[in-house]
């Protein structure tokens, strides 16, 4: 069999986009070859089901190559990938941004290592350095922090995870100065539960005094972006950077998860209904153009149709943007699985299927409320590029890529602006 580069097929959220490309340095600097990677999710129940699907599409069309399972569901659920005949290796999250691990798959790789490499992760104390230089040419993406300390009773994650930990301030700064020296204009602070950085950390800073250092030692970068917090952590320092500070992009995704009350304190959310909407409100008095984003949860075990109304009405109340709704998927180990009251499936698609249309709705309200307007717009590619607030606008002639520029707003064609 003639040598191949590895193949890299990355499921969920942005931190795995992030971990794949770190991956795919390693593989490169050790010479791996013949070889698929999938870095899988463990989100939901189907996000796993979606990994074995895709690993089986995999070993169909690469039917020499050695199939190497990492990711979220493969730390959670090793022996569920370890019973696949399609699967050679099983590495945990830890291992896969290892250098050794990938030394020991390179051209000398015999097929003899142990088969599952999954350590505990909860005895893991440090957040792996490895540095990239982002994605494509225009916007690049920097792990500050990984796992989590608290333990929503819907989620398997900080299991998949461990518990949070923190890159050191020095450490982000350098390598954002190194990214903007590479010609990025934007760069985008990534994590599992971002507002906890800090905490793990001499003299615990918080993620607005990280905002600040940035901003202050980074002098030459042109947009910083934050991507999802937990609103009820956001610390003075966060919203003085909201309020005076323009480099820092008008837009943030909220992990909200529901609309109401009870449902929040049954999934151990740390905030209320009514703490959502006055961060809402608060954050767009000190930046008038700012939008959110939100993850809500569909059909929580025990959820009244009287409480998803509640989440419906909570769209409208904290004027949310752009929706991920997630359909309620039980999943074995937590807590919310063992609820007696679990709502039905059929049931859990309509909620969600509403949900998303109140939030087509938004969207469609926010892309008119453009028309007339002008943005700085960062282009991704010569005919696509996005606003400040993360709006996808389409150009007819063709932009320089990675090129910041300022357009007028002539129009709506679907769920992107017209410049």
């Amino acid at each position: 069999m003639s040598a191949k580069p590895p193949i890299f097929a990355t499921l969920g959220c942005r931190l795995n986009a992030y971990e794949t490309e770190a991956m795919k340095e390693l593989a490169e600097a050790n010479g791996v070859e013949n070889a698929v990677v999938v870095n899988t999710c463990a989100v939901t129940a189907e996000a796993v089901r979606k990994a074995r699907q895709e690993i089986r599409k995999l070993r169909r069309e690469n039917p020499e190559a050695k199939i190497i399972v990492t990711g979220c569901a493969a730390q959670t659920e090793p022996e569920t990938f370890n019973a696949m005949s399609e699967v050679d290796l099983v590495i945990g999250n830890t291992e896969k941004m290892q250098p050794e691990t990938w030394q020991a798959m390179g051209p000398n790789f015999i097929g003899d290592t142990e088969r599952v490499q999954v350590n505990d992760i909860m005895s893991v104390t440090e957040t792996a350095g490895h540095l990239i230089d982002g994605f494509g040419r225009h916007r690049a993406y920097v792990q500050v922090q990984n796992g989590c300390d608290h333990r929503c009773t819907f989620c398997i994650i900080p299991y998949g995870r461990g518990n949070s930990r923190s890159v050191p301030a020095g450490v982000v700064v350098d390598q954002i100065k190194r990214l903007v020296d590479k010609g990025f204009n934007e760069v985008v602070l990534t994590g599992v539960d971002l507002t906890s950085w800090g905490a793990d950390l001499p003299a615990m800073p918080r993620l607005g005094d990280l905002v600040m250092r940035i901003l202050k030692l980074v002098p030459d970068l042109p947009r910083l972006r934050i991507s999802s917090i937990d609103s009820i952590e956001a610390d003075e320092m966060l919203m003085q950077a909201i309020a005076t500070e323009s480099r820092l992009m008008p837009h943030l995704h909220l992990s909200l998860q529901h609309g109401d009350d009870l449902i929040l304190k049954r999934m151990a959310r740390r905030h209320l209904r009514d703490d959502a909407i006055r961060f809402c409100e608060e954050a767009r008095k000190l930046r008038p153009e700012m939008t959110f984003g939100a993850d809500i949860i569909a059909g929580f075990p025990t959820e009244t149709e009287a409480q998803f109304e509640n989440s419906m009405k909570l769209v409208t109340d904290c004027d949310l943007t752009w929706l991920h709704v997630f359909p309620y998927s039980k999943r074995e180990g937590t807590p919310a699985a063992k609820i007696p009251r679990q709502v039905n499936g059929k049931v859990i698609r309509e909620r969600a299927a509403r949900l998303r249309k109140v939030g087509d709705e938004q969207v469609q309200k926010h892309l008119q409320a453009q028309v007339g307007r002008e943005h700085m717009i960062l282009m991704e590619n010569p005919h696509m590029g996005r606003t400040e607030q993360f709006t996808e606008v389409h150009f007819q002639m063709a932009q320089a890529e990675g090129a910041i520029l300022k357009a007028l707003i002539t129009g709506v064609k679907d769920t992107q602006l017209t410049a």
